[in-house]
């Protein structure tokens, strides 16, 4: 499966958006899709998951602020992120079974 993660941008800290996971094929609403993300000298983080049933589960250090929802209609997984901080800045990638997205930077300013 093809994933295109796309969404990303410049924010100010405590500002909002919203990442999509865009999958080729239908076959998207059977499996679970996972969020990660690369900071600059971090390693590579879960941010979370969705399962293809919709439960979902995200890292301690954005619980509370990011949340995980799927469109199986539209074959897209989204990553709602707000109250960003700087520490948020980061490239965000999809992944699902042994696919992955190309990535979308995100970046917070102070």
């Amino acid at each position: 499966v093809q994933l295109q993660a796309s969404g990303g941008g410049l924010v100010q800290a405590g500002g909002s958006l919203r990442l999509s996971c865009a999958a080729s094929l239908t076959i998207f609403r059977f499996i679970d899709v996972h969020w990660y993300r690369k900071a600059p000298g971090r390693q590579r983080e879960l941010v979370g998951t969705i399962t293809n049933g919709g439960v979902t589960n995200v890292a301690d250090s954005v619980k509370g602020r990011f949340t995980i929802s799927r469109d199986n209609a539209k074959n897209t997984v989204y990553l709602q992120m707000n109250s960003l901080k700087p520490e948020d800045t980061a490239v965000y990638y999809c992944r699902s079974l042994d696919s992955w997205g190309q990535g979308t930077l995100v970046t917070v300013s102070s």
